[in-house]
């Protein structure tokens, strides 16, 4: 049984911090000068906290008119079309009104920035941040922040590892769902599996309050857009823009209250999967009459949806190569129907049915993005976005950005990131992905030779696959949950700094006890470098079990169709991919990258592998060889997860007993798989190079 009002639960929401007795006075008085749905969501989360810290006998009093307040102090909400706002953005500013009545304004542009600036005022709080004199404003850097579920509609989540869905249920085994989510994970041939086996009808999720809290937990993080499914779209999800199109409207119902709109993965193939024509030919009139009037009929039944994501001519999914047109042809055929309703279409670049022979060196998935992209700038609608992933493979731990985000300047660009932990330890293992994520965004792509180009100036928004599920906790592993809150602050502002976004979080979730601050800062600060040490070296990447992705298994993808691949032999290790003798990858980069990433002098000792074959006796910028550095590191990471126990245990009796326990369950599984990328991956290279470890440790 889920305990709602318990810290696992409320994650940052919680306002168990809110102490100050003069923040209490201001929440006592609301004036609410606008009204609409988003407003009274904000006037509702301002009534939870004064419910939260105040004496459960006194009543919030709401002020539609300010001549009424008198000699008190309170909160005033408003619109504000001054100059300094740009949509969506707020101003909380301290005011003496009237000489007397203290007042603390959020004002904004649009209803959605008064709810953002709520949720801003009670960070403040939380924090116990001095409001007298105080005057903020805040604009978002994106109009578009976004959250992508990979969620199906009988409750499975494709990589999912924090139980069932919350917005999809299945009518007949609800209860085993969780169950099977924590047996199989997000595997997706198995979820397939099961369904078929299940022959069971879905439905939207039947705790509704809970989709409620989760559209709050987005909102107070900035998110105003969720795409609500897998993006492998199937014939059952195929019916929700059809005869399961009350499900979408449900949860958009939600969502609306809280300046959340909602995006539908749709089937490139819906015209044949429903069984209305024989062709999903983009430049087919029947099939774009099909599309317009769908959208049509779905507009007319959600007004506020936001559009659609397509993934498209990728692992299997249906698109325009079907047809012998291009990607081009493809989203605008779907943005030109969108385009009447306010609509966009999000296309994802996530293409390689490019499968490889491994004994080709030719062949290179990491070039086909921009290969079957690249050359199309400037041919897409206004209202169609190009959605890229943060590099040019899988999320691995480590990859270059995407050359795509260095050009194709005609042509609205989204970077995709993936809070979900695919790749990253599945939520069993503390990984802190904001600095990652801090490095993507602050890249310089040089593009046109410009020196102040980087990832972030260079997108109109971010989407990221989310790591969310039913456990009480949300995210699977406690400490995820900084995952998701900082990927909404850092969509909203990626100048704020991850140590920052840390402290926030640890703040508003754990309190601000200095030694709860520290040692759990000390464990995000330092887990994506630990995780990077002990599992796949230099950026080679992979290495992880075929199928469900989790633990290591050195040559698990070696010979696979998927490229991906580490080539090591008994002499080195790593990719060939300069332009000489290689794939030529890096002459996707403008210069100077193109040179910095193809030369072995200048490449970056951490992206070696990924461009370079090399002995293993190279040596590096640190001054270690290859061979010695994959021994030092994967000892070093397991030793930091050691020190991650130490440090959390110190915390008992300090922090939530639940939360505690929780993670200390989490943080052994992560030293026990610690242990065996270690010894796996050392023993492996120690077998293969036959170079003995310099310091004489044992490998097997």
């Amino acid at each position: 049984m889920i305990d709602k009002k318990s810290k696992l639960y409320s994650c940052w929401l919680s306002y168990s911090n809110i102490k100050n007795s003069k923040y209490k006075e201001y929440l006592e008085n609301v004036l609410v000068s606008c009204k609409s749905e988003i407003i009274d969501s904000a006037v509702s989360e301002l009534g939870r906290v004064f419910k939260e810290i105040c004496d459960s006998k006194k009543t919030q009093a709401i002020y539609e008119n300010e001549k009424d307040i008198k000699d008190i102090s309170y909160i005033k909400l408003e619109k504000n079309q001054d100059e300094s706002l740009v949509n969506d953005g707020y101003k909380i500013k301290h005011e003496i009104i009237n000489g007397k009545n203290e007042c603390i304004s959020i004002s904004a542009k649009n209803d959605n920035g008064i709810l953002y600036g709520v949720f801003a005022l009670l960070r403040l709080l939380e924090q116990n941040k001095q409001l007298e004199g105080i005057e903020i404003v805040d604009n978002p850097e994106k109009d578009l922040r976004l959250i992508n579920h990979w969620d199906n509609r009988d409750g499975t989540i494709e990589r999912g590892f924090a139980g069932a869905s919350v917005l999809f249920e299945s009518c007949r085994n609800k209860d085993i769902m969780k169950e099977v989510m924590d047996e199989i994970g997000g595997i997706t041939a198995t979820r397939q599996a099961l369904r078929k086996a299940f022959n069971d009808d879905y439905k939207v999720a039947s705790d509704l309050d809970r989709v409620n809290d989760y559209a709050r937990m987005l909102s107070s993080i900035g998110i105003n857009g969720v795409i609500i499914n897998n993006t492998n779209v199937h014939e059952a999800e195929t019916h929700l823009m059809d005869s399961k199109i009350d499900i979408v409207k449900n949860i958009s119902d939600i969502f609306d209250k809280w300046g959340i709109k909602t995006y539908l993965s749709i089937n490139f193939a819906a015209p044949i999967t429903l069984k209305d024509l024989d062709t999903s030919d983009p430049l087919d009139e029947r099939v774009k009459e099909w599309w317009k009037k769908k959208v049509q009929y779905m507009y007319k039944v959600i007004p506020n949806l936001g559009g659609f994501m397509v993934k498209a001519d990728s692992e299997g999914r249906p698109g325009p190569f079907t047809y012998e047109r291009n990607h081009a042809d493809g989203a605008n055929m779907l943005g030109e129907a969108l385009a009447p309703y306010g609509g966009i279409l999000i296309w994802r670049c996530f293409v390689y049915n490019c499968k490889q022979d491994w004994r080709d060196h030719s062949i290179d998935r990491a070039k086909a993005a921009y290969d079957c992209f690249n050359p199309l700038d400037g041919q897409f609608l206004d209202n169609v976005y190009l959605q890229i992933k943060n590099g040019p493979l899988d999320f691995q731990v480590r990859e270059p950005v995407s050359p795509l985000f260095g050009t194709m300047d005609k042509t609205n660009k989204l970077l995709e990131l993936q809070i979900t932990q695919e790749y990253t330890g599945q939520q069993k293992h503390v990984c802190y992905l904001i600095p990652m994520w801090k490095e993507v965004l602050n890249t310089q792509t040089y593009a046109n030779g410009n020196i102040e180009s980087n990832v972030a100036k260079r997108v109109s928004g971010i989407n990221a696959i989310v790591n969310v599920g039913n456990d009480e906790n949300w995210t699977g592993h406690f400490l995820a949950q900084a995952n998701l809150y900082g990927y909404g602050r850092l969509a909203w502002n990626s100048d704020i700094t991850s140590e920052a976004i840390a402290e926030e979080w640890i703040t508003l979730t754990l309190g601000n006890n200095p030694v709860v601050m520290q040692n759990v800062k000390d464990i995000l600060m330092n887990s994506w470098e630990a995780y990077e040490k002990y599992t796949s070296p230099l950026g080679i990447g992979w290495m992880v079990s075929p199928g469900h992705h989790y633990g290591p298994d050195v040559d698990g993808y070696e010979f696979s169709p998927w490229g991906t691949y580490h080539r090591a032999d008994c002499k080195g290790v790593g990719i060939d991919r300069t332009i000489e003798k290689g794939t030529g990858y890096s002459e996707q980069y403008n210069e100077p990258i193109k040179s910095k990433y193809n030369n072995l002098e200048s490449c970056p000792d951490e992206l070696l592998l990924f461009f370079h074959h090399v002995p293993y006796t190279q040596v590096l910028k640190s001054g270690k060889t290859v061979i010695q550095h994959i021994y030092d590191t994967h000892f070093e990471g397991f030793e930091i997860v050691e020190n991650f126990i130490h440090k959390w245990n110190e915390l008992k009796d300090i922090i939530d007993e639940k939360v505690y326990e929780q993670v200390l369950e989490r943080l052994n599984i992560q030293l026990d798989s610690a242990r065996d990328w270690r010894d796996q991956v050392n023993t492996y290279f120690y077998r293969m190079s036959g170079i003995q470890d310099e310091k004489g440790r044992k490998i097997y």
